[in-house]
């Protein structure tokens, strides 16, 4: 089985507070019908701050689709290396012991992808593999994890890099006023995040025992980019909300598989996309508040940061010291509509041994930002 190490977020050095946003939306948006309610859904959303790659007044500029991609290239080679050397560090892995790389993003594009640069960039073997992943969304942090551990599983001595790059910032659309636009306009956030997977076993980290994958048919446009001239125009229907509470026993049956039931487990690293997703693993899935605080505080602290999300939270359970063998779910949710689900326990040395007891590991930490 593969180990997910302990995964290092960068947060951009600039930030939006939850009263900026407020304020933001009161002079951009003056005279919409529905501001108010838009204010209030935004600030229900739990969402204290969000961190940026620019000023939050040079995001609200549309410079145009070619600049914005001139952007995401520009500022994901200045925090690339240092995030890749930190996650490497991590798993006491060496660059050219990575055999797999595999990067995500919906926030910008590029042939050849990142995977080629980082791959000459950061010293690792020519015949590293690429695996770069575009069109998934918020669920492909997720995704990505269980493709790199199907990986390394098939080949018990490789390791597999996973790293997400999210600058939600430059898909910001000053001509979009519906309602679900707005409200994304408030939750999202920029960040990027990765870690790698150990394939022999070894390492501190998520011993991943089971993954899955699961389309919710007929959403497929609840959840989607309109492409235009000026770029990626973000879709987002109101009865995902629905979905989400409608999917809780797809995930219990996953769990049931693991001879575990949903609500007893230990962890929860659930992509953040806004509060309903927590609050139905609560009301209908039976999970406590308090095993799910770290997903919610990941929100609070820096909002919805797409891909990033799972690997915040699994950070910030990794610094909460957990016991061995706490059980721990992976959960993302994206486009399609997508789940990705994965099952683990923490280990301290790959053994990954089962808990004998039902305590609740250690006291909540906040995720290491690392300011640029």
């Amino acid at each position: 089985m593969t180990v997910v190490c302990k995964p290092v977020v960068m947060l951009p050095e600039f930030v939006v507070t939850q009263e900026q946003t407020q304020e933001l939306g009161r002079r951009l948006y003056a005279g919409h019908p529905h501001l108010e309610q838009i204010l209030s859904m935004v600030r229900n959303t739990g969402v204290q701050k969000r961190y940026l790659i620019r000023p939050v007044d040079e995001c609200i500029e549309h410079t145009g689709f070619t600049h914005r991609n001139q952007l995401f290239e520009e500022h994901a080679k200045n925090y690339l290396p240092d995030l890749v050397s930190q996650a490497l560090q991590q798993s006491g892995l060496q660059a050219e012991d990575i055999s797999l790389v595999t990067l995500v993003s919906c926030t910008g594009f590029m042939m050849p992808s990142l995977t080629a640069w980082l791959i000459n960039h950061m010293g690792m073997r020519p015949d590293t593999k690429q695996l770069p992943i575009a069109q998934l969304g918020c669920a492909a942090g997720a995704a990505a994890l269980n493709g790199a551990a199907d990986y390394c599983d098939l080949r018990p001595q490789s390791n597999a890099l996973v790293v997400a790059v999210e600058f939600c910032s430059l898909c910001y659309q000053p001509s979009d006023t519906d309602i679900g636009s707005l409200i994304s306009n408030g939750l999202f956030g920029d960040a990027l995040a990765a870690a790698v997977l150990r394939g022999d076993n070894r390492g501190q980290g998520l011993l991943l025992h089971d993954r899955t994958s699961h389309l919710i048919r007929g959403t497929e446009s609840w959840i989607s980019y309109e492409v235009r001239e000026t770029g990626f125009h973000f879709r987002l229907n109101k009865g995902v909300a629905t979905v989400i509470r409608k999917s809780m026993p797809t995930i219990s049956n996953f769990i049931a598989r693991q001879g575990q039931s949903l609500a007893s487990l230990d962890q929860y690293a659930v992509h953040t996309g806004g509060p309903r997703i927590l609050d139905s693993l609560h009301t209908h899935g039976g999970v406590s508040p308090y095993a799910l605080r770290l997903s919610r505080e990941s929100l609070e602290d820096h909002g919805n940061i797409a891909s990033a999300s799972v690997f915040a939270t699994l950070a910030r359970i990794a610094d909460s010291s957990p016991s061995q063998g706490d059980r721990t779910l992976v959960a993302g949710f994206g486009p399609g509509i997508t789940m990705e689900l994965a099952y683990g326990t923490w280990c301290a040395d790959g053994a990954g041994a089962p808990r004998a007891d039902d305590g609740k590991g250690g006291e909540p930490y906040g995720v290491r930002q690392v300011l640029r």
